[in-house]
């Protein structure tokens, strides 16, 4: 028997927490469908430090302390995987294997997955040395050398956090250059044990049982070589969990759902916040804020168009 809310929330990272916040406590019968863990990425990331009114705290907390809050004004929260959105006028359906969800309004906060490389060994060697969170797994490569793959905030954020546990860290990017922040930029310059090589993919990653090292290629030169290491960390970007929407609303190239300054997608009483969306800023702020102007555009397309 399907289950009948004001909004469905799809997604539990920063974006869809403060939406959920802003519906429960507007007295709307919201849910949130959370496939994973709570906070999405930001529940791997070792220090938030540029959350406002809040100096220093861990993704993994800051996640908690919005469960409980929009929780305390009546938020439900069901661990299930959003697999299809279909329209009931008036009435939107949102699918899981077993369920079925009525929702007079429907907020999508699925955020991004981590891309891959896509070169030998990677798929196999995932959770043996290959990783996409070195918040969750540096410390099994204590006084080990390892490598960080990639040139962004997340790479460089990841990699210094490793050099607690690490002996070494090599970063492999592409460019001869980074486009991480500039604090982050001058942390890792500035850190001994973290050492860069420029121009330069990773073709291979080696090993049986376990991760033994990388086979890299330098894209000007062309010249080939092996760096032995424990662990490889990926962080090369991100794409939007979009794939079970494809084909429905409009979405850029990349696969970002269009959104107007309110969060509307080209459907009526759907919406779309934080790293999903076009244009998204990646950060937990925005994402934040994106979910508080979905939740009350949301509220407002109610009130229009169910009037009780």
């Amino acid at each position: 028997m399907p289950q009948q809310y004001d909004i469905v929330i799809v997604g539990g990272g920063p974006a869809g927490l403060a939406a959920g916040l802003y519906a429960a406590r507007g007295r709307r019968r919201t849910v949130l469908l959370e496939r994973g863990v709570i906070g999405g990425q930001i529940a791997l990331t070792a220090a938030i430090e540029n959350y406002p009114g809040i100096e220093n705290i861990s993704g993994f907390d800051l996640a908690q302390a919005m469960l409980r809050q929009a929780e305390s004004y009546g938020l439900e929260v069901h661990y299930v995987e959003a697999k299809a959105l279909e329209r009931r006028e008036p009435l939107w359906v949102v699918r899981t294997d077993d369920q079925e969800y009525l929702a007079r309004a429907v907020i999508i906060a699925t955020g991004a997955e981590y891309n891959r490389l896509g070169v030998p060994g990677e798929e196999e060697l995932t959770g043996r040395g290959v990783s996409y969170c070195a918040t969750c797994d540096a410390a099994f490569f204590p006084d080990q050398e390892v490598a960080v793959v990639g040139g962004g905030d997340a790479a460089i954020d990841e990699g210094l956090f490793t050099t607690r546990y690490a002996a070494k860290v090599y970063v492999v990017h592409r460019r001869d250059k980074l486009r991480a922040s500039r604090i982050l930029q001058e942390r890792a310059f500035a850190n001994p044990k973290m050492t860069f090589i420029w121009n330069t993919v990773v073709t291979e990653i080696v090993g049986q049982e376990a991760v033994e090292g990388v086979r890299l290629r330098n894209v000007v030169t062309g010249q080939e070589s092996f760096l032995p290491v424990k662990a490889v960390f990926i962080f090369i970007g991100h794409r939007p969990a979009t794939g079970w929407l494809q084909g429905l609303l409009p979405m850029d190239n990349g696969g970002h759902i269009v959104v107007n300054a309110w969060m509307e997608t080209a459907l009526p009483g759907v919406f779309a916040a934080g790293d999903v969306r076009q244009h998204a800023a990646r950060q937990v702020a925005t994402s934040v804020g994106d979910g508080v102007t979905a939740a009350i555009a949301a509220e407002r397309y109610i009130s229009e168009h169910f009037p009780d």
